[in-house]
């Protein structure tokens, strides 16, 4: 939802660190070594060290929003590069709830977390098959940022940090967040399903 507004402002950040970073690592290189902190961060969860786990997620949002650009402003954006990004933040994304999910070790928080998951799911369809019939009907008139295009949602990246901080903010809230997000998600598949169908 926040995503668009809050890209030009990432990116005014970010330039003065890629200019440096970029020298000495590249894009793909940050987004694995990104992935490590995400992965560290699950674990954290699972080990109910929460306040490690939230600065490990930080550092992966950081270093996240810093792949792309360090990419564009050294002129090193691929297509591999984009693809292994999107993957890696899947990763993380399905990583970190079950850390959560392992570490509590209720049955609730089981169901909750494979709703939650089931959700993501759903929503990587939603958007990634409307992102591809986009791009075959040549429909994105304008230079973006990303490589993957697809309408504004409710649930976006900023909202999904936003979720993910307060899962390590506010644990013993784990269920409650996990149904809200899962709901807002389900929201934003029909908010893209009804835009498709008005716009396909």
């Amino acid at each position: 939802m926040f995503d668009k507004s809050l890209r030009e402002i990432k990116e005014r950040v970010f330039t003065p660190i890629a200019q440096t970073t970029g020298k000495v690592l590249h894009p793909t290189t940050l987004s694995v070594i990104g992935l490590l902190f995400g992965i560290g961060a699950g674990c954290a969860a699972w080990d109910e060290c929460y306040a490690l786990g939230c600065l490990l997620w930080g550092i992966n949002r950081l270093i996240d929003g810093l792949d792309g650009t360090v990419a564009r402003l050294h002129n090193k954006q691929t297509d591999f590069g984009g693809y292994v990004d999107i993957l890696l933040d899947f990763i993380v994304y399905a990583w970190i709830p079950l850390g959560f999910a392992f570490g509590d070790g209720s049955a609730d928080a089981l169901l909750a977390t494979a709703c939650l998951i089931s959700v993501f799911y759903v929503n990587a369809a939603s958007w990634s098959v409307l992102a591809a019939i986009l791009e075959k009907r040549n429909a994105v008139k304008t230079p973006q940022q990303t490589s993957i295009v697809m309408p504004p949602g409710i649930i976006e990246g900023a909202e999904t940090v936003i979720f993910y901080t307060a899962f390590f903010l506010f644990p013993q809230k784990l269920i409650w967040l996990f149904g809200i997000l899962s709901s807002l998600v389900l929201l934003t598949v029909l908010q893209r399903l009804i835009w498709a169908r008005r716009n396909l």
